[in-house]
């Protein structure tokens, strides 16, 4: 059955088999909290050229997520709640060739909301005239969306460490309910010595100064990123951390901007700035990783095991250069191993975000078209080929349980499979074996006897072995009736007469 669905159908149809999604009384749809109720959906399903139309009506399962703790700048009440920073308007739009319109930006921000992340960074006013716009179109209208279960996001826009970007960053975002200001300066000696050419008493003063004036504004929501933090000096790090703590910064947060950093290594850092900053208790700390070594999203991971409560990412993990830490990668891992496998830090060490993972798909999708940046098929989570299988052994285990192979469902990333291969992501290419092929033509009405069976796996795998990209069903119908798997063939070639000559030339 393929499956013609809006996010708001996929919301309704959502269903997943981890502890990750608890069942509630009501299910977070949309812009608003829906009590119980019925979503229909359209779906065709093609059978022999025979296209069946039907309406399914599908009750609201009445999965919802983990509770979201009430907004306070520089506290959070439940320490194993993790807030998600989404800056995929800003960082991901980096990404050379990712340009976005405003327009574009408020409906990606708006898909941003519906997934419920807890910050939007909706770009860098000071960068153009268009950025500005598009940051205060997003702080008035999004972030004057209030959920009818109180969810409104924060819309945060950065800013160098001076009072004008600093101003013009405030004057974007202050229109919103919930306004942050994430000002930042480097802290590694490369980049204080070659690009800043300050000294290290300079750039702290640069840092509280800038916090300083973000707070005189009005802003009691101030972001400081010392940037490059993954190759700075550790006790450099501890001083200009603790003066802008002082200076009023609510969240700190920790770039490994050029995606140096081991693992063990980021996580590390966060330890001991937790455990040697002067006020740390008075703070987030945050992750900011880039994905130079493909450990973007490890780094995150070890950063959150390590006591950090807010993760920067990205949607499809876009961003400068190699991109950023992926959100859907980052959530999901939360969703399926938060509970069990980040004891160790502060709190009882069950990670949760407020995230609705059902809306990873479209968001996705969404992000892919308007930026033109199209995901790799084996990209984790969103990838074409994240929830699809060719290998025989593989499509044998999913025929007989999903489980097998796959740790989460597509439905829950609001992929909706329907019956479509065979239900179970069959793709049926050279590596296919008998069992998925044969489930396959069950399906579409074909149930052959073994012989026939075997001689038409026998042409599959000839043809397989030349198509690529696998054989669709039309494939699999003319494989049934081709004479050379036809074990009932109407006619019989018994011989061939050729005339050639020249005459009459």
């Amino acid at each position: 059955m393929k499956l013609i669905w809006s996010s708001t159908i996929a919301a309704a149809l959502m269903a997943s088999t981890t502890v990750a999604f608890a069942p509630s009384p009501n299910h977070r749809v949309g812009r608003s909290f829906v009590p119980k109720s019925k979503f229909t959906a359209t779906s065709t399903t093609t059978r022999k050229k025979i296209i069946l139309s039907e309406t399914v009506v599908v009750e609201d399962p009445l999965f919802t997520r983990k509770p979201r703790p009430e907004y306070i700048p520089g506290r959070i009440d439940d320490p194993d709640y993790v807030r998600i920073f989404d800056t995929t308007l800003r960082d991901g739009e980096q990404s050379p060739g990712a340009t976005l319109t405003s327009s574009e930006k408020l409906e990606i921000a708006r898909m941003l909301a519906k997934l419920g992340v807890d910050i939007i960074e909706a770009g860098f006013p000071i960068a153009s005239p268009d950025d500005f716009n598009a940051v205060k179109q997003i702080g008035d209208t999004v972030g004057n969306e209030v959920f009818e279960d109180g969810y409104v996001p924060v819309i945060c826009g950065l800013s160098r460490a001076n009072p004008k970007d600093i101003q013009r960053a405030w004057d974007a975002v202050k229109g919103a309910k919930r306004p942050r200001v994430h000002t930042f300066i480097a802290t590694s000696p490369i980049h204080m010595e070659t690009k800043l050419n300050k000294t290290p008493d300079q750039v702290v003063e640069i840092a509280v100064n800038a916090v300083e004036f973000a707070k005189s504004l009005g802003c009691e929501d101030i972001e400081f990123s010392p940037e490059d933090a993954g190759r700075s000096e550790p006790e450099f790090l501890y001083r200009i951390l603790s003066e802008v703590i002082k200076a009023g910064a609510t969240t700190l947060n920790i770039p490994d901007t050029t995606g140096w950093n081991m693992p063990w290594e980021f996580g590390g850092l966060i330890k001991s700035l937790r455990e040697n900053v002067e006020g740390a208790d008075k703070v987030v700390f945050s992750t900011h990783c880039q994905n130079d070594l493909g450990l973007a999203t490890a780094n995150s991971l070890a950063g959150a095991l390590n006591g950090a409560r807010q993760l920067e990412c990205t949607i499809n993990g876009i961003g400068e250069r190699a991109g950023n830490a992926s959100l859907e990668e980052i959530v999901m891992s939360l969703a399926l191993k938060g509970d069990t496998d980040f004891s160790g830090g502060p709190g009882t060490g069950k990670l949760h975000t407020a995230v609705n993972p059902v809306h990873i798909t479209p968001t996705s999708k969404m992000v892919s078209e308007y930026t033109g940046m199209m995901c790799q098929p084996h990209k984790a989570i969103v990838g074409a080929n994240a929830f699809q299988h060719e290998s025989g052994i593989h499509q044998d285990g999913m025929i007989k349980n999903k489980k097998t192979y796959e740790i989460m469902t597509p439905e829950s990333i609001g992929l909706m499979r329907g019956e479509s291969q065979s239900g179970a992501g069959i793709v049926l290419g050279k590596h296919s074996g008998r069992n998925a092929v044969g489930t396959r033509l069950r399906e579409l009405g074909y149930d052959l006897e073994q012989d026939k069976l075997n001689a038409v796996f026998t042409r599959f795998k000839e043809v397989a072995e030349r198509k690529k990209g696998g054989l669709e069903d039309e494939d699999l119908e003319a494989l049934v009736t081709d004479q050379a798997g036809s074990s009932n063939a109407l006619w019989e070639v018994t011989g061939l007469q050729v005339s050639t000559g020249m005459s009459g030339i």
